[in-house]
């Protein structure tokens, strides 16, 4: 038998395919991961044409069982995967006809590879996105347990890497957590335009067959049916909305990562990681490398790979389907896979982070940290803020060489640079007065942070009630 003949297509041609092409040509050692949603949309699909008229109800029932059975094969490993049959659905098909006879041959009524393997992708999509939500769902719970249980910690805040003002550890946890926020918006925002069914398109123009596409949606669980043909089987727009939902995703467990990486430094020795997410060196038998959030910092340049991709796979397709979209599996695939191991990563590890917070607290006390509210403390006396800035300078100027914290000097000390400095300084000079001052929606106030754990929780759980 020749290579034409083994293909869905081989009627026209007058020569077998090229062994070499066949093989570049193929896809079906990647696309096999879609055999469950392919075995899916076929059900649903043999379910409408019998609906419909165009099965008998003997014929559906075939197909259906044939399908449950292929499925089997598939999940115990025994089914024969063949690159001449090109793809997961030539495959499946090819196998149904065997096992049923010419009643198999009828499954592709009125649809296309096209729009099958678009609707594959949409299924498969749904399916991992409901994955994904849940890894993400869970990393969310567990930081905002984590920032309410650290509330009071007490740590420099950064900007420029420099130490900035005190925080608590709980308000940096849930700047994390905010981050997250809003991707997990993104991610369900990005599931509805997933959620259209393209099945009933066919190859490009729709069919002649009396389908009902209402029908196959509500089998599939889809929202709607695709309104326009060409599009439905030609749109990989919903794939790079999710690669771009991950590579944002991806950016904020990097910057998380970046910080836990300085934390858990000797340099700052800010946090300890359990032994379960780290790995030793074959030569340093002192070293316990972050390798978690390292990996995960790195593989966020992976992702934005398949973001770049996807985008140039696209932008100069012309209307409908071209082969240019087999392209389109793999990255997915992999960002997929990706996203949904760093999520997992980052939600076992998150809850198990141990802050060192004495660490926390003296690299607080160093580097001026309450100068801010010792400026503060002198507007609120009426001084110019220009002028207290100059003040708190110089009286830093004088700590440097002193080496003195301003909480550390005497009140004659700090009243050389302005007598308008009395005794009540000290109650902002402290750390944990500093803090305490922030006592604003948003703040790093400990009460705050408290309370902006909850609605944080409160939050989380009405997207989870609505998803």
């Amino acid at each position: 038998m020749s290579q034409a003949t083994n293909q869905s297509w081989g009627g026209r041609f007058s020569e077998p395919t090229d062994a070499f092409v066949a093989r570049f040509t193929a896809s079906v050692n990647f696309d096999q991961r879609l055999a469950r949603q392919d075995i899916q949309g076929s059900i649903a699909h043999a379910t409408m044409l019998a609906r419909v008229g165009v099965l008998t109800e003997e014929e559906r029932d075939a197909i259906i069982n044939g399908l449950t059975e292929i499925q089997g094969e598939i999940e115990r490993g025994e089914f024969q995967w063949s690159v001449p049959l090109e793809d997961v659905h030539m495959n499946i098909e090819a196998r149904l006809t065997d096992k049923i006879g010419i009643t198999g041959k009828k499954l592709h009524t009125g649809r296309s590879r096209n729009d099958q393997v678009a609707t594959d992708i949409r299924l498969f999509m749904r399916d991992e996105i409901d994955v994904i939500e849940v890894e993400l769902t869970r990393l969310r719970d567990g930081m905002i347990e984590l920032a309410e249980r650290e509330a009071d910690t007490i740590m420099p805040g950064f900007t420029h890497l420099q130490t900035a003002q005190p925080v608590t550890f709980g308000h940096h946890l849930l700047a994390w957590q905010e981050m997250l926020a809003r991707d997990h918006e993104r991610l369900l925002d990005c599931r509805k335009r997933v959620n259209v069914m393209p099945l009933g398109s066919a190859a490009l123009a729709g069919t002649t067959y009396p389908i009902d596409r209402h029908v196959t949606a509500e089998l599939l669980g889809f929202d709607r049916p695709a309104e326009n043909s060409l599009d439905a089987v030609s749109d990989r727009d919903f794939a790079i909305e999710f690669t771009s939902f991950a590579s944002i995703l991806l950016m904020h467990l990097s910057r998380m990562s970046e910080e836990l990486v300085l934390w858990t430094s000797a340099q700052f020795n800010f946090i300890d990681l359990p032994d379960r997410f780290c790995t030793g060196s074959s030569i340093m038998p002192q070293k316990k490398n972050p390798d978690v959030p390292e990996l995960v910092r790195g593989k966020t340049g992976r992702v934005y790979g398949h973001l770049m991709a996807l985008l140039t796979l696209m932008k100069s397709q012309p209307l409908a389907y071209n082969k240019d979209n087999q392209e389109d599996k793999e990255p997915l695939f992999d960002a997929v896979d990706t996203v949904r191991d760093c999520l997992k990563a980052f939600a076992d590890m998150v809850p198990a982070i141990e802050p060192k917070k004495e660490s926390m607290y003296e690299a607080a006390r160093r580097g001026f940290s309450t100068a801010t509210d010792l400026a503060d403390y002198l507007v609120r006396k009426g001084v110019a803020f220009r002028d207290a800035h100059e003040i708190v300078g110089l009286s830093v100027a004088y700590g440097l060489k002193t080496k003195k914290d301003l909480s550390e000097m005497s009140l004659e000390e700090l009243k050389q640079f302005s007598d308008i400095i009395e005794q009540d300084v000290f109650e902002v000079l402290t750390l944990e007065g500093s803090v305490a001052a922030r006592n604003h929606i948003g703040g790093t106030a400990p009460d705050q942070v408290r309370a902006a754990a909850n609605r944080a929780r409160e939050a989380l759980a009405a997207l989870k009630g609505a998803s």
